[in-house]
């Protein structure tokens, strides 16, 4: 038996005082004086008024290049800064590739396996390793958070040197300890720049900057939070101290914890975002002569490339003649799935 409305009678100095309780929600009720009862319909209100976490926008949306595509990304500005060194010029700057002409005997195909959808993982953790070596190398303050000083939090039972947050690491270090975190970890390459997203968005959030003493831990706890979001198969905490030898499970949730915390939760790249990074990466790969190889086209991509566009004109010539349009095309272009065809017999 379910009662919506339970009554109490108190006997209080000699008066009886009712007492009710409700439990259905409704908007307006009177007590026992006759006073209408605001608390539900505040309570109903201020439910419904109540924004979703992916709805909330930061105070400086319109300057977070982590959630808003036309901002231009942080790394790709620190990279044209100077800092009283020449940067090499791209080739494609300096050739006049109009007085070139490539001729060939053979007609081999070269594509670009790097797409926005599909990158290349090698290029790609090579191009964010050199995004975060400019965040480091041209950072703008030396502001630090205790959680990720890898003096107070180390990754290795070995001795942090006392000079650990004077010297900038070099490209070809930040390459090794991201390459052997995704390697070991077997992350793709959306992944990695989606930790760079996540990286910048800690800057811009939590004001902190990138700097010999943090960079390490910063980046840990970034691919952390993105394999996590993004990879379809999610690497466990404990996975990465399997990884990291003397790191403790303890330590990860704590990263990880105080890491959401400082993104405010708003875990969320939009697709245009997403987009914006990777051409930014192949436009810091372009200017640091980090070129994207194109590979020949084989036998067994060919036939892939021919089986996908031999699906894709059958399903628009099943379109046509779903809608009673006709099309005019060859005998090879007619497939048995899509058309049903009749054989045509002769009598004499």
């Amino acid at each position: 038996m379910f009662i919506d409305e339970s009554i109490c009678l108190l006997q209080i100095m000699g008066n009886w005082t009712s007492c009710c309780s409700y439990s259905s929600p409704l908007s307006r009720r009177k007590d026992a004086n006759g006073a209408v009862n605001e608390f539900a319909q505040e309570g109903e209100e201020s439910v419904g008024n109540l924004q979703h976490i992916s709805e909330r926008e930061h105070d400086d949306w319109n300057t977070d290049p982590s959630v808003h595509p036309k901002v231009a990304t942080i790394f790709l500005e620190r990279s044209k800064v100077e800092n009283g060194l020449t940067r090499k010029q791209s080739q494609s700057q300096i050739v006049d590739f109009r007085s070139l002409k490539k001729s060939s005997s053979c007609s081999t195909i070269y594509l670009d396996d790097s797409t926005v959808s599909q990158p290349n993982l090698k290029n790609t953790v090579k191009c964010v390793a050199l995004a975060i070596y400019y965040h480091i190398k041209n950072r703008t303050s030396e502001r630090q958070i205790e959680i990720f000083d890898e003096k107070l939090h180390p990754l290795t039972r070995d001795r942090v040197p006392d000079n650990y947050d004077v010297h900038s690491p070099e490209h070809r270090h930040i390459y090794k300890f991201v390459r052997t975190l995704f390697n070991a970890a077997q992350l793709t390459a959306e992944c990695a720049i989606i930790t760079l997203v996540y990286l910048e968005r800690l800057l811009t959030y939590a004001e902190v900057d990138i700097t010999p003493a943090n960079w390490k831990r910063i980046v840990l706890g970034a691919i952390l939070l993105a394999s996590k979001v993004w990879d379809d198969q999610a690497v466990w905490n404990v996975d990465y101290c399997q990884i990291l030898k003397d790191i403790t499970v303890e330590d990860m949730n704590e990263l990880e914890r105080q890491f959401l915390e400082m993104l405010q939760f708003n875990i969320n790249v939009p697709s245009s975002v997403y987009a914006k990074y990777y051409f930014d990466l192949r436009s810091l790969a372009e200017d640091n002569e980090l070129t994207f190889p194109a590979e020949p086209l084989s036998k067994e991509r060919a036939k892939k490339l021919e089986a996908m566009s031999r699906v894709f004109e059958d399903k628009i010539t099943a379109e046509f003649l779903k809608n009673g349009l006709k099309k005019w095309s060859s005998l090879d272009n007619v497939s048995s799935t899509t058309v049903a065809r009749k054989s045509v017999a002769i009598l004499s």
